[in-house]
C-alpha cells in the first residue's frame, strides 16, 4: 500500500504489512528496536489479534478497512496529562469523518474516543503510553475504521460504505486521516488545549442529555456534564455529580 500524506512527519515512515497479530505490537516492538522515528505509522490489511478498549478484541474482515498505528513522541505532555492527546487523537478522526461525511449530528465521539454516527461504531482508538519518570515518551496510537465492510457481527457497527453506498480507496482515506491526526496533533503540542476541550464536548457522545448507564451492575439514570482533566467521565445521577473511569460505567 502506497500512502503519500501532506504531512510534517506523522507517516513521513511508513510500514506497511499485509498481516499482522496487532500494529500496535509491532509498533513496541519498533519503538525497542530504536527503529520508530516520530510519526512512524504501521498499516495492515488484517489483524488477527487486534485489540480494543476494555481488553476488547477488535474485529474487521480483511482488506476492507483501516488498521493503522501511529508512534508520536509527546515529551511535553506530563503523564497525568494523557487524556489530552487521546482527546486531540479523538478529534482528528471526527475532522477526517466530517470531511467525508459533510457536518452531521449524528457524528460523534463516544467517551473516551469511539467514532459513533448515531448509535452505531464507525472506529475505535487505542493509545498505549510509555513514560519516563513524569513526561510521556512514547504514544502508540492504535486506529481502528469501518470502511468497505458491509456486514458485521453486531447491529451496533456501520461502515462508510453502509452509510453512503460507496466504495473506498484506502489509501486515499489513510493519508487523510494521517493529515488529519497531525492537525490536531500540532494543535496540542502548540499548547491549544482550551480549544481542544471544547471541541470534544461539542462532538460528545450523548453530551448533556439524559440516558440510561450500567454502573456497578447497576442500572442508572444520567446526565454527562462534562470530562475531568485526568479523562474521568463527569456524570449527573440523582442530582449528584459522579465522576468515572473506563471500567465504571457503560452507556446502555
Amino acid at each position: 500500500m502506497i500512502i503519500t500524506p501532506q504531512t510534517l512527519f506523522t507517516g513521513q515512515q511508513l510500514i506497511w504489512l499485509p498481516v499482522c497479530a496487532s500494529t500496535n505490537s509491532e509498533a513496541q516492538i519498533l519503538i525497542l528496536q530504536n527503529r520508530a522515528s516520530d510519526g512512524c505509522t504501521i498499516i495492515t490489511d488484517f489483524q488477527t489479534a487486534g485489540r480494543g478498549q476494555r481488553g476488547n478484541q477488535w474485529e474487521a474482515a480483511p482488506a476492507e478497512n483501516l488498521m493503522l498505528s501511529v508512534v508520536w513522541q509527546p515529551t511535553f505532555l506530563a503523564a497525568t496529562q494523557q487524556f489530552r492527546l487521546s482527546q486531540a487523537v479523538a478529534l482528528g478522526l471526527h475532522d477526517w469523518a466530517t470531511a467525508l461525511l459533510g457536518p452531521d449530528p449524528k457524528l460523534k465521539l463516544k467517551w473516551p474516543n469511539d467514532l459513533y454516527y448515531g448509535d452505531q461504531k464507525l472506529g475505535g482508538i487505542l493509545i498505549e503510553n510509555s513514560l519516563s519518570g513524569a513526561k510521556i515518551q512514547h504514544s502508540i496510537i492504535g486506529i481502528g475504521l469501518n470502511i468497505n465492510q458491509q456486514t458485521f457481527d453486531v447491529s451496533t457497527a456501520t461502515s462508510l460504505g453502509r452509510l453512503t453506498g460507496r466504495a473506498y480507496l484506502r489509501e486515499v482515506l489513510a493519508a487523510r486521516l494521517l493529515e488529519s491526526l497531525e492537525r490536531r496533533y500540532l494543535q496540542l503540542r502548540a499548547g491549544q488545549v482550551g480549544q481542544l476541550r471544547q471541541a470534544y464536548l461539542a462532538a460528545l457522545y450523548r453530551y448533556q442529555e439524559t440516558h440510561g448507564f450500567e454502573v456497578g451492575g447497576r442500572l442508572v439514570s444520567g446526565q454527562i456534564v462534562g470530562v475531568e482533566e485526568d479523562g474521568r467521565l463527569a456524570v449527573a445521577i440523582a442530582g449528584e455529580l459522579r465522576r468515572f473511569g473506563l471500567q465504571e460505567i457503560r452507556h446502555v
